[in-house]
């Protein structure tokens, strides 16, 4: 598969995307982790104009509905500060384990690093229409149930779940598309 089969193709329009750990390795299991995922997002938010319509991480990858004049550079931007914390974070806490499953699961043509958080490219899917929304935030916010870890969406805390059941989430989030966004 090509590392771009995947394109962010319309500007300013809700994308899915989905990022995923190498090796599908466990590293949001750690809460020091997901908090440079939160701290990321929220960066993004207030100073690139990043409109997230839901989210969940799970231990080892990440699905957002989002939108940005320049999606694919925030996107960019979100894995590379991410990796960079987390990997600085694994260092600190000498998790040697984790980081030579980072460091082999690293491509050769890596050569300006010593590890591999993220695997190459997004996974960015246009929401074309108000079904296909619903949807994906649905799919999303089951991820943690059908994983067996809650048996009610709202109680995973790494979601947008609890936005739209009313209460109050980890992450600002746009409900904007529930009273009408217009689709490409």
């Amino acid at each position: 598969m090509a590392r771009d089969r995947y394109k962010v193709v319309v500007r300013d329009q809700p994308h899915f995307v989905t990022c995923t750990v190498v090796s599908w390795i466990p590293i949001f299991a750690r809460p020091e982790a997901v908090e440079k995922v939160l701290d990321s997002l929220r960066f993004l938010q207030k100073h690139e104009h990043l409109i997230l319509y839901a989210f969940v991480i799970m231990e080892n990858h990440v699905h957002l509905i989002a939108s940005a004049e320049d999606l694919p550079n925030n996107l960019q931007r979100f894995k590379s500060f991410t990796a960079r914390g987390i990997i600085d974070f694994l260092t600190e806490r000498r998790e040697r384990h984790i980081l030579e499953q980072l460091g082999r699961a690293k491509l050769p043509h890596k050569q300006d690093r010593d590890h591999q958080l993220w695997q190459e490219g997004v996974h960015a899917i246009l929401i074309q229409d108000e079904a296909m929304m619903r949807q994906k935030v649905e799919y999303m916010h089951a991820n943690p149930v059908r994983r067996g870890y809650v048996d009610d969406p709202t109680h995973w805390r790494y979601s947008s779940a609890r936005n739209y059941a009313g209460q109050a989430g980890l992450l600002d989030v746009s409900l904007a598309w529930e009273e009408g966004i217009r689709f490409t």
